[in-house]
Parts: C-alpha cells; sequence; structure tokens
C-alpha cells in the first residue's frame, strides 16, 4: 500500500510524538518515578500495589489511569470522532492540551500530585484525538503499538508479501519522534527541572495553531465544509 498521507497527519503525528515522548520522561525523571503515558505499566504497578495491600501507591496509580481516561473523554466530547478527518476541531483539542501542560509545571514544581494528573489528563486527550487515517493507526502517545506493526510489516516483507509502506514509514516516524522527544525532555529536565514541560505546551499550542490556519484556508478554498 503506497498510498500518500497527507503533510499535515505527517506533521501532526511527528510533533504530538515528540510531545508524549518529553512528558512522559519528565514525569519518569521527575515526580516519583511515574511514567505519564504508560498505562500498560501503570496497571502492572497497580495489580502490584493491590497485592501487596498498598493503598496510598493504588490510589495514586488509579487516578492516574482515570486522568488518562478523563483526558479522552473531553476529547470525544470535543472532536467526536476517532478517525483522523480534516475539519474536526483538534486545534481547540490541542489548546485545551497545552493549557494543561502548562498549568502542571507549578503542581510539579510544588510536589503536588495534581501535577502528574493534569499532564495524563492532557496526553489522554491528544492520544484520543484520532485512532485511525486511512486504515492506519495513528497512536502519538506510546510506541507499543508502533513496534508490533514494525515488526508485523517486516515480517510480510521477509514472506515477499505486499508491503504496506504507508503504515512503515509512520511507524518509524512516530516511533523516532518520541525517542527524539525523549532524548529533548530529559536534557532539558537536567537543565530546568519541571519547566521542561512548557516545550511541550508550546509545542502543542503551535501544532493547534498551525492546523487552525491550515483549516481555515482549506475552509475557504471550499475543499472541506464549515
Amino acid at each position: 500500500m503506497t498510498e500518500r498521507l497527507a503533510t499535515w497527519v505527517w506533521v501532526g503525528a511527528s510533533a504530538l510524538a515528540c510531545v508524549a515522548g518529553m512528558v512522559n520522561v519528565v514525569g519518569y525523571l521527575g515526580f516519583e518515578h511515574q511514567a505519564i503515558t504508560h498505562l500498560t505499566g501503570t496497571t502492572s504497578l497497580l495489580g502490584a500495589a493491590l497485592a501487596r495491600g498498598d493503598a496510598t501507591a493504588a490510589w495514586q496509580l488509579a487516578a492516574m489511569i482515570a486522568a488518562f481516561v478523563g483526558g479522552a473523554l473531553l476529547s470525544g466530547l470535543l472532536v467526536q470522532d476517532s478517525v483522523l478527518r480534516l475539519g474536526r476541531r483538534y486545534g481547540v483539542a490541542l489548546a485545551f492540551e497545552a493549557a494543561l501542560l502548562a498549568a502542571a509545571v507549578t503542581l510539579f514544581e510544588r510536589g503536588s500530585f495534581a501535577g502528574p494528573l493534569l499532564a495524563a489528563v492532557a496526553i489522554g486527550l491528544q492520544n484520543a484525538m484520532a485512532t485511525t487515517y486511512s486504515g492506519a493507526i495513528v497512536r502519538t502517545s506510546h510506541v507499543s503499538g508502533m513496534f508490533t506493526d514494525l515488526g508485523i510489516t517486516l515480517g510480510h516483507a521477509l514472506r515477499g508479501l505486499p508491503v504496506a509502506r504507508r503504515r512503515l514509514w509512520l511507524c518509524l516516524v512516530i516511533i523516532a519522534s518520541f525517542l527524539a522527544g525523549g532524548v529533548a525532555g530529559a536534557l532539558l529536565f537536567g537543565v530546568v527541572q519541571y519547566r521542561a514541560l512548557y516545550l511541550p505546551a508550546l509545542l502543542t499550542g503551535a501544532t493547534g495553531l498551525t492546523y487552525a490556519i491550515y483549516r481555515h484556508r482549506q475552509i475557504a478554498a471550499g475543499r472541506i465544509a464549515p
């Protein structure tokens, strides 16, 4: 499959995966080594906390999961679709995310658990904005699925089966962007601590503004409905 992905999909997926990588590493390096986007690990830790009877840890882990789900719920209210389509209210959703990440900085600095909760809401909102685009899975907050798709595609190539090149390149772009975000977040955290989150907030806001401008131009040109 070689169908060309729209430029705005490539740019948006890359930018948001980078944002998620930065947010996740700042949460992990800072507040009690609490990953923000890694719900598989968070759920496993919740199970372990429940097994050993650690009520405090169990409450915090459950709250992180609930915050992420709450962000996804907010996305459902704002975007009202799980398929990427030009014209949806992604700019509004990204503005919410930028505000949540910026607000989380002060709370993180105070050692308040509300900091990672706000960050989890922001990333849950981001990840739920879209599930698919023209048959390709788009997940920007974690890369487990991307690595799985990458392995499947390479396996097909080794068997001589048709390769979904669009899917392959999308996986590589999201993985590379998430990794780059992790590197940038770790470096920034070593210098400015939690204020490193201002960069993903700025990047998210800029992505939302760029999308809003692009959407407006497409409406003005009559290519999409207002």
